[in-house]
């Protein structure tokens, strides 16, 4: 039920974004795009997901502030598990926007601080990162 329900929320937020933002972002194999995604990636992601996409320690587990750390986006985390819209939405509006209450965190959207295209080379570099079998999980799934 719950992932009804956030599926439903996802699809509501991205019915008004325009097609050129909602694209798929298939740049993970653009060496150019994947750079700079890399560069922005470490200077607006990395102080809480790790240089190396590692997360924060113990990421499942609430802190005594009883938000959840900032996940992986290596293969040992779940960001492959979310298609590619999703996590465009969740960083440019922020977990809280898609989900409420229900998921506290404290990442925050981007949509002030980083263009769509900046946004979608984060998610390239990122998803350049995984081995090729994730890759292609991925874009299936997205698909």
């Amino acid at each position: 039920m719950k992932r009804q329900i956030f599926v439903g929320v996802v699809l509501a937020l991205t019915a008004g974004i325009p097609a050129a933002q909602a694209q798929r972002i298939d740049a993970y194999n653009d060496p150019a795009t994947v750079a700079e995604g890399k560069l922005i990636y470490d200077g607006a992601c990395a102080s809480c997901h790790g240089a190396d996409l590692e997360g924060q320690p113990n990421w499942r587990q609430p802190g005594p502030d009883g938000k959840l750390p900032a996940p992986p986006h290596d293969v040992s985390g779940h960001t492959w598990h979310h298609a590619e819209e999703q996590l465009f939405v969740i960083t440019k509006f922020g977990t809280e926007a898609l989900v409420g209450g229900t998921y506290k965190s404290d990442m925050r959207g981007f949509q002030d601080e980083l263009t769509d295209a900046q946004i979608k080379a984060v998610l390239a570099f990122i998803k350049s990162t995984w081995p090729a079998d994730v890759q292609e999980r991925h874009s299936a799934m997205t698909r």
